[in-house]
């Protein structure tokens, strides 16, 4: 790991102030579960870390009538799921985050963390860049191991997966990240805070290297039917290789509105309006997950060796359907 300057700042202010313009000029520390290990594999190598542990600003968790579940940055994975007003409002939610990893891993890692984690991609964390490009400028990915990468959004020049299992379901629930830099607050989607890159200067995230995830707002279910449906090679410690998060209001026994996102198979948490559109209008049944599944993988590529994601990509989605109703 290469030398770097550590500094604690006690407020908001001051962490903005010790961040750069550029990534490599600092990066923030919270349970570092990610960052310490790109820092020791040197991926990255920021010239200081800013531990922004010490800000209660961007604790504490709650619920209201108005605003929804509000999920400061630094809540840990596992007080996310230990929480009981979460368990009783949004058991989805609950039931995800103890399923990721293990307890070592979410006693640690935070929720900003989770949401904004580098691809798992064995390129880029082997030093190959985000794209994962030769000496010649050519893709790594399409002629080499892609047994893991997209099938989704895999037209180039990323082929990376977006690797954070609580993505998709927030964005399933409409959930808001909000930021904050040296220009003031800022809200986005969180279904817009991913981006696929075109080039190795870009992000996939909407983050600037100056900017701070404050906090998640998620909206009340209001009788939502919800579930996530994952497909692993093991229980635990282990990231999916497929997931499905379905969010679906009802009328009546009829599908009146539906949210499908699949994690895990594209660059970002792909959201699939074939699979929506195969929902909205018709009552829960398996043959209409069925054919829900189906859609969303309609348009699937297999690079080669990750083929196999389609059949678990369709599966998932319709578990998550059957789970849901």
């Amino acid at each position: 790991m290469r030398a770097f300057e550590y500094a604690v700042p006690a407020n908001m202010d001051q962490a903005i102030r010790l961040l750069g313009n550029s990534w490599e000029d600092a990066a923030p520390l919270a349970g570092g579960t990610d960052l310490l290990s790109l820092m020791k594999d040197d991926v990255v190598a920021p010239r200081r870390l800013v531990n922004i542990k010490e800000i209660g600003a961007l604790r504490g968790l709650s619920i209201d009538a108005k605003q929804g579940l509000r999920i400061g940055a630094l809540v840990t994975v596992q007080e996310l799921a230990d929480n009981p007003k979460v368990a009783h409002a949004y058991p989805v939610i609950t039931k995800t985050a103890n399923e990721i990893a293990g307890p070592q891993i979410r006693n640690m890692a935070t929720i900003g963390g989770n949401l904004c984690q580098r691809p798992r991609c064995w390129y880029y964390r082997s030093g190959h860049g985000l794209l994962a490009r030769d000496l010649k400028g050519q893709s790594l990915v399409p002629g080499g191991d892609n047994r893991y990468h997209a099938i989704l959004g895999n037209d180039g020049p990323a082929f990376f997966v977006s690797p954070s299992t609580l993505a998709p379901l927030f964005i399933a629930l409409g959930a808001t990240v909000r930021l904050v830099g040296p220009n003031g607050k800022r809200e986005v989607l969180l279904e817009k805070f991913y981006l696929i890159p075109k080039s190795e200067t870009e992000r996939e995230h909407d983050l600037k290297p100056n900017e701070i995830v404050t906090e998640v707002i998620i909206p009340l279910l209001n009788g939502a039917k919800a579930a996530t449906y994952e497909v692993r090679h093991k229980e635990a410690m282990e990231w999916p290789l497929a997931l499905a998060s379905v969010v679906l209001k009802m009328k009546g026994q009829t599908v009146s509105s539906a949210r499908v996102l699949l994690g895990h198979v594209a660059p970002v948490p792909w959201r699939s309006a074939e699979a929506e559109s195969a929902l909205v209008g018709n009552p829960i049944s398996e043959a209409v997950a069925e054919a829900a599944g189906k859609a969303a993988v309609a348009n699937a590529k297999s690079l080669g060796r990750n083929g196999y994601k389609i059949q678990i990509a369709r599966v998932a989605v319709k578990r998550a359907i059957m789970a849901a109703s």
